[in-house]
């Protein structure tokens, strides 16, 4: 029994850690520690092996829990009485939670608060927009972390971040802020900024 409960943790540690990299944005919003946002991107590499790992060690514990139960002479089930770690019930719950730990990064943007944007009423002339090439995203939880700071900023109206292409086109009002200080904000996600250019 000790190497089911064994199965079993293997698989919710491996699943928790192929979306620890997305995890990790969200928590950094509501503890309100921004810089830490980034810490576990570099895990994004290895989030198909882990996802993997998860699904034989989950798919090795239902094997184990649905194969015929031994029996002795008499037909009685030899394995004694079972605790609730050792349920097909518990193997369940461990189950639903580790397909949604890997799903995670799908459904990570509904934890970050809706963005408005702010109406100009100002000269267009004054309207710059900016590419910023980003370094450490890995998933949509890393967009939303970068907008969310971004947004923070006087003079932003829009920020559109791409994880996929690993950049963000910003634009912003350039008599209430600057491209240094849009920068400044980006890097205190812990993502850092290898490029930036007005467009």
């Amino acid at each position: 029994m000790k190497k089911e409960s064994s199965i079993i943790g293997t698989g919710i540690i491996t699943a928790v850690a192929a979306s620890l990299c997305c995890i990790t944005p969200v928590l950094a919003l509501l503890a309100g520690t921004t810089g830490i946002a980034s810490a576990f991107s570099w895990i994004e590499l290895f989030r198909p092996y882990l996802i993997g790992l998860t699904i034989i060690t989950l798919g090795f514990a239902w094997y184990q829990k649905l194969k015929p139960v031994e029996k002795d002479e008499c037909g009685c089930d030899t394995t004694g009485q079972t605790k609730f770690f050792q349920t097909k019930m518990f193997l369940g719950l461990v189950t639903v939670f580790a397909a949604l730990m890997i799903a995670f990064p799908y459904y990570s943007k509904m934890f970050y608060p809706k963005y408005k944007k702010q109406t100009v009423l100002v000269d267009k002339t004054i309207i710059c927009t900016a590419e910023f090439k980003i370094r450490g995203m890995s998933c949509a939880a890393c967009e939303e972390e970068v907008k969310h700071e971004v947004y923070k900023l006087p003079g932003v109206i829009n920020a559109d971040v791409y994880y996929a292409k690993r950049n963000a086109i910003i634009t912003f009002d350039s008599s209430k802020i600057n491209i240094k200080a849009i920068e400044n904000a980006v890097n205190a996600t812990g993502y850092k900024v290898t490029e930036s250019k007005i467009k």
